[in-house]
């Protein structure tokens, strides 16, 4: 086990507050708590990737970062139906 994977674990267990505050708070704490996992998974991806020295890992990251980005904006057109 080396650095990198030991800081994709630490990255993986700030997850766990951004589930709380997406189950337990309202629509807009919900919203910040799921972009700041978004970004935290593509990190989190980042170091998985660096970590097992595997490239093509790299995509995978980029291409959540496109994704999570996508569903905030879904997620916010659904959401200005209740303002």
């Amino acid at each position: 086990m080396n650095a990198w994977l030991i800081a994709a674990t630490a990255l993986m267990l700030t997850l766990l507050p951004c589930l709380w505050v997406c189950v337990r708070r309202g629509p807009f704490d919900a919203l910040v708590a799921f972009q700041l996992a978004s970004t935290t998974t593509t990190l989190v991806l980042l170091l998985l990737a660096q970590g097992y020295r595997r490239d093509p890992f790299m995509d995978l990251a980029l291409v959540s970062a496109l994704l999570s980005f996508a569903g905030a904006l879904t997620f916010v057109r659904l959401l200005e139906r209740w303002l």
